[in-house]
């Protein structure tokens, strides 16, 4: 049995390993403020190079916010950095880590920095002066401070703006709180219970949803009307391309992994498009869709019995089209995207179906050969095994493209740039096209930050939306 002597020795000897001595916190904080030092030294006079120096003019404009002038900004920013360095490396120590670990975490930590003062440089920075850039008026020079000015010129009237804002939180809440409270419960409720709650939901939705169409009605009217076109042919491009691409590729990849002859062959040959230059496929595909009769493309549905096209010169909607081919008539908001962006759906679907059908191809091989054997001996058929099986164990595939796919399809630039033609009047010109044409023809740098930080917002609205609606169908198992 250990004496009393022994358990204080052993105590103490714990409490000297798991605490923080007085002189291993002076050596961290001191450490950090020569991380400080180290930064500011660097940031001046080695990667900055002063006011005209490498990005020394790109950081003048928040020395100009901050009132700094000279090295002072960068001294304080380093000092900034050793305050914060010092205070997280003392609070790793003071949560019990040993010396073996907080030494680990500090190593790890100095390997990383090259890469975080990199990303802090060409990343997080260009980021914050391309904000500040969007709250003036700002074209070859700097202009006035305009604060929100460019936003509302884009977005319409704040009023309108809060309105559809407040519109679209209740209709989340009432669908989130749905989905993570009440149905997980269901069992504990009584059937009256439910369908008064099932009511309630419905009706908070309804609402959220009348009153974010009234804000946002409020915004187009007071709004940029290039903006919200911006928009419109972006979600339009976005849902034509993305279910179009998932269709085919699953297709082909299904066929493909049949174990089919000539399978590596139609891989290569399927992929090729995605790893070709976006820009020389682009040009090649504008001769295709020429308007004239003689045009590939005209003559290829010529021989099937449909007229010939104009289609990247075409700005009229493709259902009106086809509704007058038939003798009908369709209103104008029933009329879609135009001729010329299904002509850019079309080629957007050839480049990216290859790219989607071999990450497909990694998902079925995933999938469990015993749960098609064993569905087979219960006699279920392809269509049966295809439905029950593959398609609920490809949706983490499925649900990570149609991921990339938003945010690819509300990107887009490269392509649609090459293939827009004057004669489209503009039905083509997603945001992206917007905003380069605010920034390089009309020279607004401001407002085309602006809108771009709009444009984001609205990806990362969606990408939310995406991982909370439909990540929760997901069978990862």
């Amino acid at each position: 049995m250990p004496s009393a002597r022994s358990s204080q020795i052993h105590l103490s000897r714990h409490a000297a390993e798991d605490g923080v001595p007085f002189w291993q916190g002076i050596t961290v904080i001191l450490s950090g403020f020569l991380v400080g030092l180290v930064f500011a030294v660097l940031t001046w006079k080695g990667v900055i190079g002063g006011p005209k120096g490498f990005l020394g003019g790109s950081i003048g404009p928040f020395r100009k916010m901050t009132g700094l002038g000279g090295a002072l900004f960068f001294w304080i920013v380093g000092f900034i950095v050793a305050i914060l360095v010092g205070a997280y490396l003392f609070t790793v120590m003071s949560k019990g880590y040993r010396h073996k670990h907080w030494g680990e975490t500090f190593q790890a930590y100095l390997f990383l920095s090259p890469a975080f003062f990199i990303l802090l440089a060409f990343g997080f920075l260009p980021v914050l002066y391309a904000f500040y850039i969007s709250l003036h008026r700002w074209r070859v020079t700097p202009g006035r401070y305009l604060g929100a000015g460019n936003y509302t010129q884009a977005i319409g009237d704040p009023i309108s703006f809060f309105i559809f804002l407040f519109g679209v939180i209740i209709f989340l809440a009432a669908w989130l709180l749905w989905e993570d409270y009440i149905r997980p419960s269901n069992c504990d409720i009584s059937a009256g219970r439910k369908l008064t709650m099932r009511i309630i939901r419905w009706l908070a939705i309804l609402i959220g949803l009348w009153i974010a169409v009234y804000g946002l009605i409020g915004m187009v009217h007071s709004g940029d009307e290039k903006v919200f076109n911006g928009f419109l042919y972006t979600v339009y491009y976005s849902i034509g391309t993305i279910p179009l691409q998932l269709a085919i590729s699953l297709v082909l990849a299904y066929i493909l992994f049949q174990k089919i002859r000539g399978q590596e062959l139609f891989r290569m040959l399927f992929f090729m498009p995605y790893i070709a230059p976006s820009v020389a496929t682009a040009a090649v595909f504008t001769t295709l869709f020429t308007p004239r009769p003689e045009g590939l493309v005209n003559r290829l549905i010529t021989t099937i019995g449909i007229p010939a096209q104009k289609w990247l010169f075409e700005a009229s909607p493709i259902n009106v089209i086809i509704a007058n081919m038939f003798g009908f008539h369709l209103p104008v908001w029933l009329g879609g995207p135009s001729m010329a962006m299904v002509s850019i759906i079309l080629y957007n679907t050839w480049v990216f179906f290859g790219y989607y059908t071999v990450i497909f191809l990694a998902g079925l091989g995933n999938v469990p050969n015993t749960l098609y054997e064993a569905a087979k001996i219960d006699g279920a058929n392809q269509w049966v095994l295809f439905r029950r099986i593959t398609l609920p164990l490809l949706s983490p595939t499925t649900f990570f493209l149609s991921m990339i796919g938003v945010i690819g399809t509300f990107k887009a630039f490269n392509h649609i740039y090459v293939m827009r033609v004057p004669a489209a009047l503009g039905t083509v010109d997603t945001v992206s096209i917007v905003i380069f044409d605010q920034f390089f023809n009309a020279t607004r740098y401001g407002y085309a930050s602006a809108i771009a930080f709009v444009l984001f917002a609205v990806i990362l609205l969606l990408t939310i939306l995406q991982n909370r609606v439909f990540g929760r169908k997901v069978f990862y198992s």
